[in-house]
């Protein structure tokens, strides 16, 4: 049984009343603000979380299963717009006494798959993205702005240019 689109709350009432069973869910949500410095979920995409959820006993189960996501980025070296798919899985627990930094809260009869999707999906991320194995980056000789252009120097740096090096 899938949640409904765009929410990551899940109700779980009926699993958490029979432990040791388990129910597959599909979750899907658009998330803003997921970046770190060279790349990015795509603004507006869904990242998609398929799980299974296992109780382990009336106050806590288990989700289990992999998260998905299209990030963009800039390639490390020549800056190129760089595009890819994220996948990774994961395995949390959730419970209604939670501790801070190990386990996600039960709230009541609910749970709230955004911060473990948002935690998984930072720590996939590429950090230095590359357009290619075998990018070099810029063209040292290229002008940054193109053929023909020509460097104007800037008169605050004038004094510069009459320094003589012996």
């Amino acid at each position: 049984m899938a949640s409904h689109a765009g929410s990551l709350v899940v109700g779980v009432s009926e699993l958490l009343r029979h432990p040791g069973t388990r129910r597959e869910i599909t979750a899907t949500a658009a998330l803003e603000g997921l970046a770190i410095t060279a790349s990015r979920v795509v603004e507006g995409s869904d990242v998609e979380a398929r799980l299974t959820l296992e109780a382990m006993s009336d106050r806590s189960l288990t989700a289990t299963g992999s998260i998905r996501a299209r990030w963009t980025g800039e390639c490390r070296r020549c800056l190129a717009t760089v595009e890819g798919d994220l996948a990774t899985e994961v395995r949390e627990i959730f419970e209604a006494r939670a501790v801070e930094g190990e386990t996600y809260p039960l709230d009541g009869d609910r749970i709230d798959l955004e911060p473990v999707v948002r935690d998984a999906v930072l720590l996939a991320l590429p950090l230095a993205p590359l357009c290619e194995d075998t990018c070099k980056g810029p063209e040292p000789d290229a002008h940054p702005l193109g053929e023909g252009a020509v460097d104007t120097p800037d008169e605050r740096w004038a004094a510069l240019r009459e320094l003589k090096f012996d």
